[in-house]
């Protein structure tokens, strides 16, 4: 066996077993193969004889490069899963892995766009594209972010069958769990404007959303359009497609939608996933307070 086998496994598990991402797999794949590369390991045994000692050297390597600490901490999650593969591939799932605590991350608050930036970012993406459908769809997919609170991933892994869109949707989220999310009729028009203008012919099981030349469209893609309008509107960097799904989330729950439900919209795992939202909620508040108010 050779590290390019164990790759392959490795991602087959992750794709297929734990129905993990493609962006998790790229990026669980990519510290695997560093590991991989910095101690020869080939075969399943060896890897999961590393120890404690082995993945400090190797992330401390990494730090020499300038890996910071959020980086790092999502480094060695993906390490330790990939060692704990390894460890029953090898048929020594008893055997306790290397116990290394990740460094400290402070977690950060979501960033989400006010009500009024959603719309010029959207309408800045849909006027700069090359081509009218191209514009539509582009629209289509930034207002599912917004409107019904998908993940990019999600977005664009909708199918044809999706094309015609009722008042709710069923998306399959993280982990492989399905959530329904309502519809607003403003994002069903886009999503049928996007399906009218299109030039290809929408076959079942086909992507929904292509790209110029008619494959599924990349989330680089979206991300490079919306960054050309948050640029050209004069928007800090966090307004970032995922920062849609943010702003859908926060102003759900600053008219009023309680956690429970902003949980199966958004398709938190836990609830305290989706705590995190009244932080930002009172910050949204104190930032508006602190602006208007004549005694702040």
């Amino acid at each position: 066996m050779s590290g390019a086998d164990l790759l392959e496994q490795w991602g087959g598990y992750l794709a297929r077993d734990r129905r993990r991402s493609p962006h998790t797999v790229r990026a669980y794949l990519g510290a695997a193969n560093r590991l991989i590369a910095a101690t020869g390991a080939g075969d399943w045994p060896t890897l999961a004889a590393l120890d404690v000692q082995a993945l400090r050297i190797h992330l401390a390597a990494r730090r020499a490069e300038g890996l910071g600490n959020a980086s790092a901490a999502r480094e060695l999650s993906a390490l330790k899963a990939l060692l704990g593969h390894a460890r029953e591939q090898a048929g020594l799932s008893e055997m306790a892995g290397p116990r290394m605590r990740g460094p400290r991350v402070k977690k950060g608050l979501p960033r989400p766009v006010t009500p009024d930036d959603v719309v010029s970012l959207v309408e800045t993406v849909a006027e700069a594209a090359s081509d009218d459908w191209i514009g539509a769809r582009d629209r289509a997919v930034l207002l599912l972010l917004y409107g019904a609170g998908l993940r990019i991933a999600e977005a664009l892994s909708l199918t044809a069958a999706d094309a015609m869109l009722g008042e709710t949707l069923r998306i399959t989220g993280k982990g492989g769990k399905q959530r329904v999310v309502p519809v607003l009729p403003e994002v069903r028009d886009a999503v049928a404007n996007y399906v009218a203008r299109q030039p290809f012919t929408l076959l079942a099981g086909s992507p929904l959303f292509r790209g110029a030349k008619g494959g599924a469209l990349s989330p680089g893609m979206v991300q490079k359009a919306l960054a050309s309008a948050r640029v050209a509107l004069g928007l800090p960097a966090t307004a970032t497609p995922h920062a849609l799904r943010h702003s859908f989330a926060t102003h759900l729950l600053g008219a009023g939608a309680d956690l429970r439900s902003l949980q199966e919209l958004l398709g938190h795992a836990s609830l305290g996933s989706t705590q995190i939202y009244t932080k930002v909620d009172a910050a949204t508040l104190l930032d508006t307070y602190r602006s208007a108010h004549p005694r702040s």
